[in-house]
């Protein structure tokens, strides 16, 4: 896991370099229980 410092507010979470979640895409800052799910799928 690596945080990569940013500015603008915007907030990704990738694994193994994809992409599964992007607030600039949605407008929504995810819940912890929301990127588990994703983690799950």
């Amino acid at each position: 896991m690596e945080l990569i410092p940013a500015s603008g507010g915007v907030f990704e979470v990738t694994v193994n370099g994809e992409k599964i979640y992007s607030k600039d895409e949605t407008g929504l800052f995810p819940s912890s229980e929301n990127i588990i799910a994703m983690l799950d799928k």
